[in-house]
């Protein structure tokens, strides 16, 4: 979840009773390919250090279509990238290692660059993020590793046409993946692993052909986690696919968090305010809270009210630049007094929850509520979210399929029977760690290398939607001794 602008105090929800230099080898590259002097960009490979001695001078001195190939050692640098089309690859992920020591901000920044791949390596110990990219189009990260990063690990932000993939985030109190404000992002997270953040995956206001899949959130605050919000632009969040992920035991009381993260404390995949979302074939077992929930998400001191249905399509080209009214005070009647500035309340709606396996949840395994303070009218049984085919012991309100199944009509039963307690499962949050937990979380194993990283040849960022058989992905196996 962003903090760009971000404020959400606990004093809300107690109101709510409704709810470089590198020191590494100077051995040589390996790779046989063209050095730096060669005529042809599309063919050009940086050896670092043999050709630049720090991966910013092998930057700076790149082309477009450059491969730059860096030798195994701890780079004591932050890099910037801004030309289009570069590959940064190390030769061996867990060995290439960029080191901020915990004075440098960013591992990798990739600043309105298009086209740029980022490849096995690891970025460590920064105090905002390891890999980042902002303002482009198409961009890959593969193989890679970020730990112990002061806000994220593996980061897109306004950026489209993306893929991470192969790729390992933890120790992060924001997210260990993130990918916000963009629609469509025409955007893929795939095979990658997620523990020991505040949040597995968060992305505000982001979707439209943005899918992850077969993945693994373990051991965070709370698992998967997409939310809208009018803090950031092109609000709501919509049109994600999260499918054949393993999302379990995100309970962690020693992780680094964000207020939001320690607020989503011990729910597996919780879509704050999501809109249109697809959470199918799913592994979802040990939370402490729920194990899919459907919950408002309060904004406090908001810019904007939560746009009308007929707006959900518009794509973020057409709303970065439109002034926001002030919200009416009207609109604020409801809390006035209460809370400083306007509280919007982000309903989750029209979320299909299919196929799912879900298990040994404290609060429900599947659950759904809203809030309507401001006298809208909006219930639950209005949100339209639905639920077919999953596999679980509890839900809130009871017989949750029964009464909201898809593609089908509910059996008219009662939404209060055991309606979701949005007060105990939000209202509550942990205790807050030290902003610093985030240096002593712990350093993971080996991680796979990119096979025949020295020689593979360069493969471009993506350029459009990516292609994803969603049927194809089956419900995963249960890893063993969990």
């Amino acid at each position: 979840m962003h903090k760009a602008t971000f404020k959400l105090t606990f004093a809300l929800l107690a109101t709510m009773a409704l709810l470089s230099t590198a020191c590494g080898s100077d051995s040589e590259s390996g790779s046989d390919s063209t050095s730096s002097g060669g005529d042809s960009a599309a063919a050009m490979t940086i050896a670092v250090p043999a050709d630049q001695p720090t991966i910013q001078e092998a930057v700076d001195a790149a082309k477009p279509g450059t491969l730059i190939l860096i030798s195994p050692g701890v780079y004591n640098e932050d890099v910037d990238v801004t030309t289009d089309n570069l590959t940064l690859r190390g030769l061996d992920r867990n060995t290439v290692i960029l080191d901020g020591q915990f004075k440098l901000e960013n591992g990798i920044r990739v600043l309105e660059a298009n086209g740029v791949v980022v490849e096995n390596m690891t970025a460590r110990n920064f105090t905002s993020n390891g890999f980042y990219w902002t303002g482009v189009e198409g961009y890959r990260g593969s193989y890679l590793t970020a730990y112990r990063n002061g806000d994220y690990g593996i980061y897109a932000f306004d950026a489209v046409n993306g893929q991470l993939d192969n790729s390992y985030g933890s120790g992060s109190p924001d997210a260990g993946f993130y990918i916000g404000e963009c629609y469509p992002c025409n955007a893929l997270i795939d095979n990658v692993v997620s523990e020991f953040n505040g949040l597995g995956y968060s992305g505000t206001n982001s979707g439209g052909d943005l899918f992850i899949v077969n993945s693994t959130f373990r051991n965070n605050r709370a698992g998967v986690v997409p939310n809208s919000g009018s803090y950031e632009l092109c609000y709501p969040e919509r049109d994600t696919t999260v499918v054949g992920n393993i999302v379990h035991d995100n309970n962690s009381v020693e992780a680094p968090a964000i207020e939001v993260a320690l607020l989503a404390q011990g729910n597996g995949i919780l879509l704050p305010g999501g809109v249109r979302n697809l959470i199918q074939r799913n592994l979802v077992f040990n939370h402490d809270r729920t194990g899919i929930g459907l919950v408002p998400y309060p904004e406090e001191d908001a810019s904007d009210l939560a746009p009308d249905a007929a707006e959900w399509d518009t794509p973020c080209s057409e709303t970065h630049d439109v002034e926001v009214p002030p919200i009416p005070a009207a609109d604020c009647k409801a809390v006035d007094g209460l809370l400083k500035g306007c509280v919007v309340f982000w309903n989750p709606y029209e979320n299909r929850i299919l196929d799912n396996t879900i298990s040994d949840s404290g609060a429900a395994d599947l659950a759904v509520g809203t809030v309507d303070l401001l006298g809208l009218g909006v219930t639950t049984d209005l949100l339209r979210n639905c639920f077919s085919g999953n596999t679980f012991a509890t839900s809130a309100p009871n017989d949750l399929q029964a009464l909201a199944p898809c593609d089908a009509a509910g059996n008219g039963g009662s939404w209060d029977s055991g309606a979701l307690d949005l007060l105990g499962l939000l209202g509550s949050p942990a205790a807050a760690p030290p902003e610093d937990t985030y240096k002593t979380t712990p350093e993971p194993g080996e991680q796979t290398n990119m096979p025949n990283a020295a020689k593979a040849p360069v493969t471009p960022a993506p350029t459009g939607p990516p292609k994803v058989d969603i049927e194809a992905i089956a419900l995963p196996a249960r890893p063993a001794g969990t």
